[in-house]
């Protein structure tokens, strides 16, 4: 009777892991669905921006996508070599600041975008200097936002403000408008003033545009979760993000009888860029998990150091 019972028990232990693993399988195969088509739609929707609106109006934006057009502009050298050679040095800094798995995809990202740029040719929309800054920031800002979604960037000029937010303690925010400025001065002395300002303008609806595709997220995120498989979750968050947490004990009540039960609430903060990687994670150990987000303006302390993981 006993010999029965443990040959049911290991029946039942290897059922729960096949399903556990089918369940992995398939969030991983959706997710992986998912970022390509974040990723593919946001390199058209970007290179349709530069191509019809921005180049041929001579206007340009903030970030390494500025300083590519700005470049273009000034002399001979093609956008799309432009593009990857710029944004190179953000990469390196990346691996560094953010993790392996997100320069892969960004890396990607960044080559599709000079793919199409190079072998695509778009339309010239309009020439309405109004109507070129609005929809030109509109799409290539459009373009950057879903690539996010999808796990890389089309611009690296983030992770250089994560990375210079760290080392001089200032907001991620500040840094990005300082390195914006010295590229609307360049712009302005190299081309005029007019076409600056005008380059401005596409930087707001661009910047904003970006802001509604990713759903009004911050540059930090706050995020709460409360799991049966808090120890599972603890885990991977330590061990596959590199991340601190913060584990509350905590009671939980539900029903018109009051029950309740006793749980480990996890906190935990990352990057807005990390958020997708999180999510899937965390479906992959307890689908069911409640999650919390909430933006986060700023952070002071040890938050944001990322360890190096092994392997």
């Amino acid at each position: 009777m006993v010999a029965k019972n443990k040959n049911n028990y290991k029946r039942i232990g290897k059922a729960s892991s096949y399903i556990k693993r089918s369940r992995r399988l398939r969030i991983s195969i959706l997710s992986f669905v998912k970022d390509t088509f974040f990723m593919v739609f946001g390199i058209f929707a970007a290179a349709f921006g530069l191509e019809s609106f921005l180049l041929p109006n001579r206007f340009i934006d903030g970030g390494a996508t500025g300083i590519s057009l700005l470049v273009t502009e000034v002399s001979s050298i093609p956008l799309y070599f432009l593009i990857v050679v710029v944004n190179l040095p953000f990469l390196v800094l990346g691996y560094r600041v953010i993790g392996k798995q997100f320069v892969i995809k960004a890396t990607l990202a960044i080559l599709g975008l000079a793919l199409v740029l190079a072998t695509v040719s778009f339309p010239e929309v309009t020439q309405d200097k109004l109507l070129v800054a609005v929809f030109g920031g509109f799409f290539l800002g459009a373009g950057i936002g879903l690539s996010i979604r999808g796990g890389g960037v089309l611009d690296g000029t983030e992770v250089l403000a994560i990375y210079l937010s760290k080392k001089m303690g200032t907001k991620i925010g500040d840094v990005i408008i300082l390195i914006n400025v010295v590229i609307f001065l360049v712009a302005a002395y190299l081309l005029s003033i007019e076409t600056a300002l005008y380059s401005m303008l596409t930087y707001l609806a661009a910047s904003k545009t970006l802001d509604f595709v990713v759903d009004g997220i911050e540059e930090y995120t706050g995020v709460t979760i409360i799991s049966v498989h808090s120890e599972e979750i603890r885990v991977m968050i330590t061990e596959n993000l590199g991340r601190g947490l913060t584990i509350y004990r905590a009671k939980g009540g539900y029903g018109k009888q009051g029950k309740h039960n006793e749980y480990d609430v996890i906190y935990t903060v990352i990057t807005r860029l990390e958020i997708r990687k999180l999510n899937i994670e965390i479906a992959k150990i307890d689908s069911k998990a409640f999650v919390v987000m909430n933006s986060i303006n700023d952070t002071k302390g040890g938050m944001i150091k990322k360890r190096k993981l092994k392997g």
